[in-house]
C-alpha cells in the first residue's frame, strides 16, 4: 500500500493536546487584541481546524503584519535549503498567542532607563551593557575527618 502524504500527515503528536486541556478552547483565546508589529507565536489548536496554518508553521514566531475580522496575517520565516525566505501567512486568532520572546528584552530597557535618570541625578556612571557569567567559585574540601580507602583488583585464581 502507498503511503498518503496528506496535509495533515505526520501530526499526530503535533496537533495532539496537552492531558487535562482537550474539548472547547477558552474564551480568553478570542478576546486577545493584536495590533500590527506584535510578536506573535504560531500554535495550532487542534481543536478548531478552521484557519489552522500548515504543520510546518507549528511553534515558529513571526510578526503581525495584517489584521482582518477573524484572524491576523504573520511573517514567519521559512528555511529553504541555503535561504531563508520571509513567508506571509494568514491564521485565525484561535492558533496565535503572543510571544514570550522580547519580555527580557523590554524589562531590561525599563531597567536601563532607570539607571540613566538615577546617574543623571548622582553623577555617577552605571554599568549598563550585560556581562557574562564568570567562572564558579572554588571550594577547599577537608579529607581530615574521613578515611581514604585505596581499592585495588583481587587477583585472579585459576581453580582445576
Amino acid at each position: 500500500m502507498v503511503h498518503s502524504h496528506g496535509y495533515r500527515c505526520g501530526t499526530r503528536e503535533v496537533f495532539s493536546k496537552k492531558f487535562g486541556t482537550s474539548g472547547t478552547t477558552p474564551t480568553s483565546h478570542f478576546m486577545h487584541v493584536f495590533k500590527l508589529g506584535d510578536v506573535v507565536d504560531v500554535k495550532a489548536d487542534s481543536g478548531i481546524q478552521r484557519g489552522m496554518p500548515h504543520k510546518f508553521y507549528h511553534g515558529k514566531t513571526g510578526r503581525v503584519w495584517n489584521i482582518t475580522p477573524r484572524g491576523v496575517g504573520v511573517i514567519v520565516n521559512k528555511r529553504v535549503r541555503q535561504r531563508i525566505i520571509p513567508k506571509k501567512i494568514l491564521v485565525r486568532v484561535e492558533h496565535v498567542r503572543p510571544s514570550k520572546c522580547t519580555e527580557f528584552h523590554k524589562k531590561r530597557v525599563k531597567e536601563n532607563e532607570a539607571l540613566k535618570l538615577k546617574a543623571k541625578e548622582t553623577h555617577v556612571r552605571y554599568q549598563l551593557k550585560r556581562k557574562p557569567a564568570g567562572p564558579r567559585g572554588g571550594r577547599i574540601i577537608c579529607a581530615k575527618k574521613t578515611t581514604i580507602e585505596t581499592l585495588r583488583p583481587v587477583p585472579y585464581e585459576i581453580l582445576l
